[in-house]
């Protein structure tokens, strides 16, 4: 079923498949096996038209981080891709059902880190690198 969206004075009927997907996702190394952890929430309208991903992208990243914290208790953990290790992507629905676990897939089998940002930074509408400081909330900073 789709939904209306009143922008500047024109309906149009949109589907859930028009909405953005935001995506939280990791690389890391775990117990010296590549791995890639998701999580993902659908955009309302709103949400997809702000400047950053705001409290959405807080609760993806605090969910992943914690789902990897959780863990970390059966295996060491280190960062795959240095400051680029954990990014918040919005893509397509499309492209996150069909091409980002093709996406995935490769990068765990290949190990190509720089050919993995290169793909994925070819598929993804906006993205940031998720960091924080010492005394500071979390923030966003554009990627790449």
């Amino acid at each position: 079923m789709g939904r209306a969206i009143l922008q500047g004075g024109d309906c149009r009927i949109t589907s859930m498949a028009d909405a953005p997907y935001l995506v939280a996702l990791a690389l890391v190394d775990k117990g010296g096996q590549r791995s890639l952890p998701l999580a993902g929430k659908s955009l309302s309208a709103a949400a997809a038209a702000a400047g950053d991903p705001g409290e959405d992208g807080r609760t993806l990243a605090l969910e992943l981080l914690l789902r990897l914290w959780q863990g970390s208790d059966e295996q060491s953990l280190r960062r795959a891709a240095g400051d680029p290790s954990l990014l918040l992507v919005e893509l397509p629905l499309e492209v996150m059902s069909e091409q980002l676990p093709i996406l995935k897939a490769q990068w765990i089998a290949s190990g190509d880190t720089p050919a993995f940002l290169a793909r994925l930074q070819a598929v993804v509408g906006r993205a940031w690198r998720i960091t924080i400081a010492r005394y500071e909330p979390l923030t966003f900073v554009p990627w790449p």
